[in-house]
């Protein structure tokens, strides 16, 4: 860990990380039933969060975990879709970053929420070991219910990496 300890930082609004990316699904993004494939989207998801994280910290991360893409709804051929991705919760030098994909009918409008995701990072420094990363301030209703729950699924992480570990004896 850095010379700086996470709490001596000073914590960034949830809008510097804020990150968009827009993309138009083509028919080598889609499988045989005419939707995107899932990885494509785990692909955009982590690039995001990738983005978001660094926006964050400033420092070189890596992704420690891909803790949930929940698939809400399918997206089509043709649709555009949006990422909206921002560090939601941090803790000395991690980050959990929160993902939100939404698809749109170009032709009509209509919009969906299809797939939430939660991503884990962490920070290196100049050494490529952990460093402290900056506290998180949220700005919106949103934002501060994410962050609020956010110390629960950090709890659920430990416990899940502990049984994984007790697993591979």
């Amino acid at each position: 860990m850095s010379s700086k300890d996470h709490t001596e930082l000073e914590a960034k609004p949830t809008s510097v990380s804020r990150t968009i990316m827009t993309e138009i699904i083509f028919p080598l993004d889609t499988n045989y039933h005419g939707t995107v494939f899932g990885g494509k989207i785990m692909e955009y998801v982590d690039k995001i969060s990738t983005i978001a994280s660094m926006r964050h910290c400033r420092f070189p991360v890596v992704t420690a975990s891909s803790d949930s893409l929940d698939f809400l709804a399918p997206v089509l051929l043709g649709e555009a879709i949006q990422l909206e991705a921002f560090v939601s919760w941090t803790h000395r030098s991690s980050m959990e970053v929160y993902v939100r994909v939404e698809a749109e009918n170009l032709l009509t409008g209509e919009k969906r929420t299809t797939a939430t995701s939660y991503l884990t990072f962490v920070a290196l420094g100049s050494d490529g070991r952990p460093t402290a990363v900056p506290g998180v301030i949220p700005e919106t209703d949103r934002e501060k219910r994410l962050y609020e729950s956010a110390p629960a699924r950090y709890e659920a992480r430990k416990i899940r990496k502990a049984s994984r570990e007790l697993e591979s004896y």
